[in-house]
């Protein structure tokens, strides 16, 4: 058929009605990555849909500026890379707000504060940091666990030292007997422990962490977002999801409840 400049013209124009609306819809939605087994946190249903406490926390704040979520499965480690390359708008999987971080991320204030633990199995003699000497300690790769056991290592004398991709794998070889100890998170190891009967936190290590929603460095969103988490504090939603998800009050003195500073580099 031959294309007259009318024709040309009538088919420009179509095309344009058909692409706006997908155009218009991308703009409203905010891309988030997380990681798919690290209940309570975000773990993904029978259904396949994500749930968790800090997917409540970044549906509602994307609400909040008139947008919805699409979140995509992501191992930890990618996390980092998405948001730097901006696959993804924001990542959720308790990530601490670090300086080094910092460096190349954007974070919105905390929401979460949390120390690290050291688990075993409940009959092992391991019991406290010193009892690792010689011993294998398993991390999740790319977390502060890691960080930590790794800066601990030479002193501490650990023999090894495990990276798995998921934590289920972590705690999975923990329960086998294939590392001695796991570094790691304690609220999501305790959430574990509930079905995992056979392992205990033996030790709480106290490290200030606090969690935030990772984003693209700079991101343009990140002020709105920001506003949304004080917002959620100062009318109780961020109580009242904390509630739902942990069976308790969050602290009156936590970064659950209490606003604070945007995290600087």
């Amino acid at each position: 058929m031959k294309l007259t400049r009318r024709n040309l013209i009538l088919l420009a124009a179509t095309i344009g009605i058909a692409a706006g609306p997908a155009t218009a819809y991308a703009a409203d939605v905010l891309n988030v990555g997380a990681y798919p087994t690290n209940p309570p946190f975000e773990y993904k249903n029978e259904s396949g849909t994500f749930e968790g406490f800090e997917v409540d926390i970044v549906n509602e704040a994307a609400k909040r500026v008139g947008m919805t979520t699409d979140i995509a499965d992501l191992g930890f480690q990618a996390l980092f890379a998405a948001t730097t390359s901006k696959r993804i708008d924001v990542a959720i999987s308790s990530i601490t707000i670090t300086p080094e971080r910092l460096k190349s991320q954007s974070f919105t204030q905390p929401y979460y504060d949390s120390d690290m633990g050291i688990a075993t199995k409940t009959d092992s003699a391991v019991s406290t940091e010193a009892d690792l000497k010689g011993k294998i300690v398993g991390v999740l790769s790319g977390s502060t666990g890691e960080t930590w056991v790794k800066g601990h290592q030479e002193a501490d004398g650990f023999s090894d030292v495990k990276g798995y991709d998921t934590q289920q794998n972590l705690l999975l070889d923990l329960s086998a007997g294939r590392v001695d100890a796991a570094v790691s998170d304690i609220p999501g190891m305790e959430y574990s422990f509930t079905k995992m009967k056979d392992l205990k936190v033996k030790q709480r290590i106290k490290t200030g962490e606090q969690y935030g929603l990772m984003m693209t460095k700079d991101h343009p969103l990140l002020g709105k977002l920001n506003d949304a988490l004080t917002a959620m504090k100062k009318d109780g939603t961020l109580a009242a999801i904390h509630k739902k998800w942990f069976g308790s009050d969050a602290p009156a003195d936590s970064s659950t409840v209490k606003e604070m500073p945007l995290p600087k580099a």
